[in-house]
């Protein structure tokens, strides 16, 4: 048997040496960004819940594109966001929208001078300004009609997507709730602080609608611990699920930005 090439054994470009990143780049790949932040997500995950869920979800949607026979590379995570809303609880690293804004116009100003030119992100972290700047640097780079890389964001809160995701996640109470902390279950299941888990009872906030009153952080909800939701009654089980999910999601916004990469009648292939 030959030996796999570099695109089909390895997924993630800090894995590889330069000479197999250019065969990668050389290879036409779709890359994924993954961008999350550094914030509280209740006393039972850490900090960095959002990168652990955005990169997870990238990882395996790579597999199932290497797996279809497109060249799929997973960047290195943007650990860092904007996270206005966890005011007020120690261990927030946030960054001003025009700062993320910048960040990832340069990242993908680096890899076209490389060549690349198909970038996917993905995002777990959905704070409403986050998701604006990933929204509008998207409309951005669709302006530009040279021979530039093309930016797409995998955005599983369109109107198509959210109930795919579950009741919490479609309740938007699901900050360190059920959905999150099921995900970090599946992911990195020894980072998860179990017994503190089991004794959170359910809480609602009212999450969606404070926001949309002009609520401006947790603590004005009334998330004084920093979650919403049902991180109780969280499993690695629903978490692969969810995976399995938010996966099939990146893979589809993929296939129907660029169909060209996608043989005729090709399909997702299994999840390795």
């Amino acid at each position: 048997m030959s030996e796999p090439t570099p695109h089909e054994s390895r997924h993630r470009l800090v894995d590889l040496t330069w000479p197999e990143a250019r065969d990668v780049f050389a290879s036409d790949p779709i890359c994924l960004l993954p961008t999350g932040a550094t914030e509280p997500h209740g006393p039972h995950l850490p900090l960095d819940v959002d990168v652990v869920i955005s990169t997870a979800q990238a990882e395996a949607a790579a597999r199932r594109l290497v797996a279809a026979g497109v060249p799929a590379l997973v960047l290195p995570s943007l650990a860092y966001g904007v996270t206005f809303f966890t005011d007020g609880f120690e261990g927030r690293v946030s960054l001003r929208p025009g700062t993320l804004w910048a960040l990832i116009d340069d990242v993908v100003a680096s890899l076209e001078e490389q060549g690349v030119r198909r970038i996917c992100m993905t995002n777990a972290h959905l704070e409403p300004e986050q998701v604006r700047v990933l929204r509008g640097v998207v409309l951005d780079h669709a302006k530009i009609t040279t021979n530039n890389a093309q930016l797409v964001l995998a955005d599983h809160l369109k109107r198509r997507w959210v109930p795919t995701l579950g009741e919490e996640f479609a309740s938007g109470e699901c900050h360190a709730g059920d959905y999150e902390t099921s995900i970090v279950l599946a992911a990195e299941p020894d980072r998860v602080r179990r017994d503190l888990m089991a004794a959170l009872p359910s809480r609602e906030v009212g999450l969606v609608a404070g926001i949309q009153s002009g609520a401006k952080s947790f603590r004005e909800l009334g998330a004084d611990q920093a979650y919403c939701g049902d991180p109780a009654g969280a499993s690695a089980e629903k978490g692969r699920e969810i995976l399995s999910q938010l996966a099939e999601i990146t893979v589809a916004t993929c296939r129907e930005t660029w169909p060209e990469r996608f043989g005729a009648g090709s399909g997702e292939g299994a999840e390795s």
